[in-house]
């Protein structure tokens, strides 16, 4: 590393610190966000397939929002954020 890239990085450290911080709140809100809808969507179709004509439609928006909960909970985004297709 060169002396002017490592003052450079230097200078911009509170940048970068901060740009990582706002990253970490909003994936944070989004997966809360993911996770309050996938609930509701449980709700739904329980609610919806108490009559068995419903349940044509509440079963599968249970299953779908059971997916998004457990997408928000167990799915780590940093896993793919590298940008190569090796990693």
């Amino acid at each position: 590393m060169s002396r002017r890239t490592r003052s450079l990085s230097w200078i911009l450290w509170p940048v970068i610190a901060l740009w990582r911080l706002l990253a970490s709140i909003i994936e944070l809100t989004g997966r809360f966000v993911v996770i309050l809808l996938g609930t509701v969507l449980i709700f739904a179709g329980l609610l919806v397939s108490l009559t068995i004509v419903g349940a044509i439609v509440g079963i599968p928006l249970m299953l779908f929002g059971g997916l998004l909960v457990v997408r928000g909970l167990f799915w780590s985004h940093r896993r793919y954020s590298h940008g190569h297709a090796g990693h």
